[in-house]
């Protein structure tokens, strides 16, 4: 279920009409998308963005973005330490980084100008967007299931722009 997490007043949102009033008050655009596809667990990611191909063509379409690829974390992926380590680290990105959930469930944190660290849990369905130069991290959790499509202005704006603040450390699980 998603859910958002606010760590000082220990508050969980639950319902879908809240998340997206309390991102969308932030600038973080929330939507949930159907998601009626079985994939396999070791899908290609040809065959998830097939399956997928209409709301993000069309989302694509409507707002002019030019690229698209699929992140698939799964139990038997290789080297996954290595790849969740990239994502653990607060960054922030040069363009908007636009994700939507076909299966799983990954764990969004924001570290915003004037509120306290909170995180959003995506799970299949989540559409999430966030504004370039937002500082944020990303975790798939220790045992991976995140298939995510990925839409882009270019994969250069992607590339994560490191803060070095350390502050993501203290939110480890």
């Amino acid at each position: 279920m998603t859910t958002v997490f606010k760590t000082v007043s220990q508050e969980t949102l639950t319902d879908p009409a809240h998340i997206q009033a309390f991102l969308n008050s932030h600038g973080i655009i929330f939507e949930q998308w159907p998601t009626p596809a079985h994939l396999a667990p070791d899908a290609e990611p040809a065959a998830i963005l097939a399956a997928y191909a209409e709301p993000v063509n069309a989302y694509m379409a409507t707002h002019g973005y030019q690229s698209v690829d699929v992140v698939n974390i799964h139990p038997a992926i290789e080297n996954y330490p290595a790849i969740r380590a990239k994502f653990l680290a607060e960054h922030t990105h040069a363009e908007d980084e636009i994700r939507f959930f076909v299966e799983g469930e990954g764990l969004f944190w924001f570290n915003l100008e004037g509120e306290p660290v909170f995180n959003i849990r995506c799970c299949a369905g989540d559409f999430i967007s966030v504004p370039q130069g937002t500082k944020h991290w990303f975790d798939a959790g220790e045992v991976p299931n995140v298939k995510a499509i990925r839409i882009f202005s270019t994969t250069e704006g992607w590339t994560p722009l490191y803060t070095g603040s350390g502050i993501s450390e203290q939110y480890m699980y």
